[in-house]
């Protein structure tokens, strides 16, 4: 009547059940069998049993399939189908519930299901899932066992594919075991967000919208889930893979105002040990520092590509210091030159000038909130000179919490005068009077009488005049012989190397190896030392030399020249440095983000248009370019 209950059950000559119950069910059996090998036909014995009462409320009966659709699976021959789940394929009138019209519910089995394999109301809708194979074999019941048999055959004719059309399908291959339970949200801490999602899944896309209004609003959902791209609830991790490289900020960091009491270790400072971290998980930048005697030179280089980014090493530093004496006569040029060169990655943190000498200080455009105000000061080492060509020009800040000083000199010139640039190295320390208003992070290693003893790492360089005490002849002579052991022999007869290991200047000071020919005298445009009447002697009268508070705070990595800048007679030495950088306290002086703006939209204006012109030029290069046929 209302349900597909079997009211009769009797084994006949060829071992198929009759049911009463579809009228049709005893036919569609017979002639599924003839589908089945004559071996196998030959093993099947079904036992006549007698199942047991159902075990839920009576549901209606599914409805039955036309002929038309039985009649196509016949058309198939093979076995490869055995691989489907015996819950759903046991029995024809289990197979039905999956090709009913009206949509059944899942975890609950009709009847007739339940008639014939009565296990199946004890199966989770995961373990429906589950391979025949290894069900078969633990089988101890002989229902099981002609469930097994049948199924083998035709089990995954009759998979719910009665809508499937005319193409053939082979059913899924499942596990041998139930899959352990997945919560809608895939996108896991160890998953991320690389991993996709189908876009059509309406339910990702609905969980995420309402886990992330703000994000939907600000980013599209066209963006986010077009491509299918699934997150999960506001992890580190995944937001930063997400929508941006930068840290996600805390509404409670935020809150916080405990940095303003001056705390190393204050969560929010923003000089602290967390953002030196972030940006510097080493603590260490990279620091590139340069000096060059322009001779006073109108003609700038071309190109200073080779000067400030050098080959070696393969990535560009954090902070660039440029020391100029005899500068050009346009200071405001040379700074864009500079600014052009290193490109929109840099600003002009401070520039200062003392007479003909000009430093620069260059940084990443991300640090220029980590610095204190910017001081400046000068000293004059010859009065009678209307000009400043010599004396000392220092700049000063403090980075997190690491304070810097650089200073950049012209010493006295003259072969003999090496009392002279000693004393003007005193009269430098002396009178330099820095730091003014920016706290000292070490007061009690200061010194009134040496500002270099009131900072942290300090770095001086310029053109100190010091030269070979040698002839010119003997200087030729090692430097054509061999160049690298040439120079080695050079420095003994250095004046500057002599005096710093008598101790009488740059007292606590380093320099680096050298490995590179003199820096002074050259012709101007060549690669020849001075062949005027005076024939000068090459010497090394450009250095750079660094002292830090804190043992092996500052690492030198390269100390060279640049030969291919020939615009001056002194070539420019340049010298880059690993440097340690401590957190420091938000209670000092800060720059807040100064930069020069101008400077930095002249410089890359002047970028963009370079490269247009130098793109035209090829341009005109290969359509002027004419090929004749003789």
């Amino acid at each position: 009547g209302k349900g597909c209950v079997p009211a009769k059950k009797e084994a006949s000559g060829n071992g198929v059940m009759t049911f009463e119950s579809p009228p049709r069910i005893d036919t569609l059996l017979n002639e599924t069998l003839k589908l089945l090998p004559d071996e196998l036909k030959a093993n099947v014995k079904i036992k006549s049993i007698t199942p047991r009462p159902p075990r839920k409320p009576r549901l209606e009966r599914a409805a039955s399939l036309d002929e038309k659709n039985w009649k196509r699976w016949r058309r198939f021959r093979t076995s490869q189908e055995s691989l489907t789940d015996p819950n759903e394929t046991s029995s024809s009138n289990g197979s039905l519930q999956d090709a009913a019209l009206t949509s059944p519910i899942r975890g609950r089995a009709t009847p007739c299901s339940q008639c014939c394999e009565p296990n199946s109301l004890h199966s989770s809708p995961d373990a429906s899932e589950e391979s025949p194979v290894g069900k078969s074999k633990g089988s101890t019941s002989d229902l099981g066992k002609r469930a097994s048999e049948i199924s083998s055959a035709f089990g995954g004719l009759l998979r719910g594919k009665a809508f499937a059309g005319s193409k053939p399908r082979l059913s899924q291959i499942m596990p041998a075991r139930p899959l352990p339970p997945m919560e809608l949200n895939v996108a896991s801490h160890t998953l991320r967000t690389a991993n996709k999602i189908d876009p059509d899944l309406m339910d990702y896309r609905h969980y995420s919208q309402h886990k992330f209004g703000r994000v939907s609003n600000s980013l599209s959902d066209t963006r986010l889930h077009g491509n299918g791209i699934g997150y999960d609830n506001c992890s580190t991790d995944s937001m930063k893979s997400t929508f941006s490289l930068l840290t996600p900020i805390r509404s409670k960091d935020v809150r916080s105002r405990s940095y303003l009491e001056g705390s190393l270790l204050a969560s929010g400072a923003l000089l602290g040990a967390e953002e030196l971290s972030r940006y510097f998980p080493d603590r260490n930048i990279g620091i590139f520092v340069a000096t060059w005697n322009m001779q006073g030179q109108k003609e700038l280089p071309e190109n200073l590509d080779d000067f400030l980014l050098p080959t070696d090493p393969d990535y560009a530093q954090d902070m660039y210091v440029i020391g100029v004496q005899e500068g050009c006569p346009d200071r405001r040029e040379w700074e864009i030159r500079l600014q052009e060169t290193l490109g929109p990655h840099y600003v002009m943190l401070y520039s200062a000038a003392h007479g003909v000498l000009y430093m620069s200080v260059f940084i990443r455009r991300d640090l220029i909130w980590f610095c204190s105000e910017v001081e400046y000061a000068t000293v004059t080492t010859r009065i009678v000179s209307q000009i400043k060509t010599k004396g000392a020009l220092g700049i000063c800040f403090t980075f997190f919490g690491t304070s810097f000083l650089f200073i950049t000199s012209h010493f006295t010139s003259g072969d003999s005068k090496v009392n002279e640039r000693k004393l003007d190295y005193n009269k430098t320390i002396q009178a330099l009077t820095l730091p003014k208003v920016v706290p000292d992070t070490n007061p009690y290693r200061s010194s009134s009488g040496d500002v270099t003893t009131r900072f942290d790492e300090v770095f001086w360089f310029g053109d100190f005049n010091f030269r070979l005490n040698k002839d010119r002849e003997t200087v030729d002579s090692i430097l054509n012989q061999n160049p690298e052991t040439g120079i080695s022999k050079l420095l003994a007869y250095d004046q500057l190397t002599s005096e710093m290991g008598r101790g009488s200047i740059f007292k606590g000071f380093q320099e680096a190896d050298i490995h590179f020919r003199p820096s002074y005298k050259f012709d101007i445009g060549k690669d020849s030392y001075d062949t005027t009447s005076k024939q000068r002697t090459p010497s090394y009268t450009d250095r750079v030399v660094f002292r830090s508070r804190y043992r092996d705070d500052i690492q030198a990595v390269k100390y060279s020249s640049c030969p291919v800048i020939k615009t001056s007679d002194h070539r420019p030495v340049f010298a880059l440095f690993r440097v340690k950088v401590r957190p420091g306290r938000d209670n000092i002086p800060l720059a807040a983000g100064q930069f020069d703006r101008e400077l930095y939209l002249i410089g890359i204006k002047r970028r963009i248009t370079r490269e247009l012109q130098n793109r035209r030029q090829q341009k005109d290069q290969k359509s002027s370019s004419v090929c004749s046929i003789s």
